[in-house]
């Protein structure tokens, strides 16, 4: 049965993509992660799209991994996992969309959150509703930066300043995330859509071979480091999940308190 997490519309050479689960934010949970695998493999294959656009349904972009669901198990509960959902590493859906040759724009509507604002880094432009937030939240939750994130952010902001990021998981504005790099243009609410749609018919109706080439001439580089760190992230987290820091923040998060974190 098709996954209703993820919409598309295309026409004019572009495809719209948006995240579909608004009462969620558009948390990420493992049916939204196939979906998503499945969407890029046939966005790759299909001749007439020529840009995309990514946005979110509803009041969020993207608010990261869906915590409760996988806390409690509710997704997929009788579906035993396949060969290569247990090889591949949690941020692989981040990955393929990095290796995707047709440009991204990433039409960030609301909250960024987590893996969310890896998803809106992997895109090659980001532009912003000025109600939009960002926020580095996997420190809160005991866990490290993943889905590229580790890899993604020092690029576009520097080291230093994507630390203090990570390391804090403060919130910034849209206005702020503009001066810091992290986003191209921020805009009003009502001409995010217009706005990237104007950008991505610019690009759909240009030399299409040429721009995909730039574009992989552009990450070549960078997939085969990305991919790396996915991998790296992967371990990383696999090992942090198990502390009683990760187990506090998570219980913390769905008793809506504040996490006690002892270093353990």
């Amino acid at each position: 049965m098709p996954s209703t997490s993820l919409l598309i519309e295309k026409g004019e050479g572009v495809a719209m993509v948006t995240l579909n689960r608004p009462d969620k934010l558009n948390a990420i949970n493992e049916d939204m992660k196939l979906a998503f695998l499945e969407l890029v493999d046939s966005i790759r294959s299909d001749n007439e799209i020529k840009a995309i656009i990514l946005t979110g349904a509803g009041r969020g972009f993207c608010s990261g991994a869906d915590l409760v669901s996988q806390t409690v198990g509710i997704p997929n509960e009788d579906r035993e996992l396949s060969r290569q959902e247990i090889s591949e590493p949690e941020g692989i859906f981040i990955f393929r969309l990095a290796m995707l040759d047709k440009p991204v724009i990433a039409a960030i509507n609301g909250v960024a959150a987590a893996a969310g604002l890896s998803l809106a880094l992997v895109c090659d432009i980001r532009i912003a509703s000025v109600d939009a937030k960002f926020t580095p939240m996997w420190v809160k939750r005991g866990m490290i930066a993943d889905a590229g994130a580790t890899y993604l952010l020092p690029k576009l902001l520097g080291t230093s300043k994507a630390l203090e990021l990570m390391y804090t998981g403060d919130t910034i504005d849209a206005v702020t995330a503009e001066k810091l790099g992290l986003v191209n243009k921020v805009v009003a609410k009502d001409q995010l859509i217009p706005q990237a749609r104007e950008i991505a018919l610019r690009w759909a109706r240009g030399p299409s071979i040429a721009i995909e080439l730039m574009k992989r001439a552009v990450y070549n580089r960078l997939r085969n480091e990305l991919e790396s760190q996915i991998y790296f992230e992967t371990t990383a987290q696999n090992i942090c999940v198990t502390t009683d820091d990760c187990q506090e923040a998570v219980k913390a998060f769905l008793e809506k308190r504040e996490p006690v974190f002892k270093g353990k």
